[in-house]
Formats: C-alpha cells, structure tokens, sequence
C-alpha cells in the first residue's frame, strides 16, 4: 500500500493519503465486514426467538401478546 501522510508543522501525522484502489478494496472489506455482523446478530436473535417459542410451546413461559411484541421492535 503506497500511503501518504500529512502532518501538522509540529510533525505529527493527522491524514493519510492513499490510491483509490486501495481506498476501494477498504471500502468493499468494510461492507463485507458489516454485513457479516448484521448476519450474526440476525442468527443470534433467530435463535432466541426459537428458544422462546420452545418454552412456550413446553408451558415453561407465556406467550406474550402482539403489542408487547412490537414495543420490543
């Protein structure tokens, strides 16, 4: 990666310039990083929401009605 830097004229470094292409491929690795942690929440709710359907299928917890559910959104 060819960086740049800036600096203030105290020589401390405060930007960074780089090739668009290296700014592109941080960009895309950014989104995929994104995307797998909204994957992951999903998959981690999905699982609780199964957990909770069990128990209540099991009488172990009651149902709870469709206004509480949607406060909970």
């Amino acid at each position: 990666m060819d960086l740049q830097y800036i600096t203030d004229t105290k020589g401390q470094k405060n930007a960074v310039l780089l090739p668009m292409k290296d700014w592109e491929q941080i960009k895309m690795d950014l989104d995929e990083l994104h995307r797998l942690r909204n994957k992951k929440q999903f998959m981690t709710e999905l699982t609780q929401a199964v957990e909770e359907m069990k128990l209540i299928k099991e009488g172990k917890i009651q149902a709870r009605n469709a206004e509480e559910f949607v406060d909970e959104l």
